[in-house]
């Protein structure tokens, strides 16, 4: 089976974008493919965090890899410090990288924007990104948009490893829902729908209350019309909650648009809300199940345990290729 690997950031809580664009397709794969997620601590300390919330926001997420479906007997779920491997390749990933590879990725421009100080995590952030997926020889890598050009370097440096050391690693293919990859903001169809956007309006909590989400949805943003129709480049905004019905209600767009052909936003936008809420509920059950039943220790634990067999193979490979003298 071709392996997967991906993570999400414990840093804020996940949102509808995360579950539609990444964590239903993490169930999905699981049917078919050796399968590896990962809450991405490490990565999340690029930017300072309070201790006591990244700690509860990474117990959070875990336990939401569960209540959605991904199965700790088909998939490893485990949190990516917990396996050093990662953190060593990584260092030994960035001493391939060169400051101009770096300073062109878009996501750092974008995240260093108006600092006064930028902290060196946030720069050397895609080649730790690069060993995450290189430590498993990962085949497939589920990303969105913003993440291609990470994957990119990823392919980089692992080639540029195999050239000057012999064959190691396999070069990750991106893998990319044609549909729903990316939900954007309820304020603004410009953005992705993000968990650390300022404004909580902005994005659906999978967490959220029933009457939150609703609330929400219906302060969405709009447009002048009353037309439902998808049209992303004249109507992004309406086009966005469309997509979103479409996945919650496991229809087609042109279904969406037929079923309120006429009615306009407000009976969109109600039946929408109750089209999320029907698909959070459940969610949130089992989430309370799991976080309340104690089996979420023993799920990561076992996880870890199967990545590190398979990182510590890879990173010693490649230490040994790279000329380190082995322990004795």
């Amino acid at each position: 089976m071709a392996r997967v690997l991906s993570g999400i950031q414990p840093s804020g809580q996940l949102t509808l974008g995360n579950y539609i664009g990444a964590i239903q397709n993490f169930v999905k794969l699981q049917d078919e493919h050796e399968c590896f997620y990962m809450v991405v601590d490490l990565h999340a300390v690029t930017l300072p965090q309070d201790p006591a919330a990244l700690r509860e926001q990474t117990e959070s997420v875990a336990a939401l890899y569960l209540a959605a479906g991904v199965d700790p007997s088909r998939s490893s779920i485990f949190i990516q410090s917990h396996v050093p491997a990662h953190a060593e390749l990584g260092w030994l990933m960035t001493t391939l990288a060169y400051m101009g590879e770096l300073e062109r990725m878009t996501q750092f421009k974008e995240k260093a924007a108006g600092r006064e100080s930028v902290p060196a995590g946030l720069f050397v952030y895609p080649t730790l990104m690069a060993a995450d997926i290189l430590v498993y020889n990962a085949d497939l890598v589920p990303v969105g948009d913003d993440q291609k050009q990470h994957l990119e370097l990823t392919r980089d440096l692992a080639d540029r490893f195999n050239g000057r050391y012999g064959e190691t690693f396999k070069l990750p293919e991106p893998y990319m829902p044609k549909v729903g990859a990316r939900i954007m903001s309820l304020d603004d169809a410009s953005k992705k729908m993000s968990k650390s956007n300022p404004n909580p309006n902005s994005y659906i909590a999978l967490l959220d209350e029933p009457d939150v989400v609703r609330k929400k949805i219906s302060r969405a943003v709009t447009d002048s019309g009353r037309e439902v129709k998808y049209d992303p480049a004249n109507k992004p905004e309406v086009s966005n909650l469309i997509s979103i019905f479409a996945h919650c209600a496991g229809l087609t767009v042109e279904e969406v648009e037929r079923r309120f052909e006429g009615q306009g936003y407000g009976p969109f936008k109600k039946e929408l809300a109750e089209c999320v809420v029907a698909v959070l509920e459940p969610l949130q059950a089992r989430y309370r199940e799991i976080r309340g039943s104690g089996e979420l220790g023993r799920v990561l634990k076992e996880g870890a345990e199967r990545a590190a067999e398979i990182a510590n193979r890879t990173v010693a490979l490649a230490k040994e290729r790279m000329g380190f003298l082995p322990p004795r």
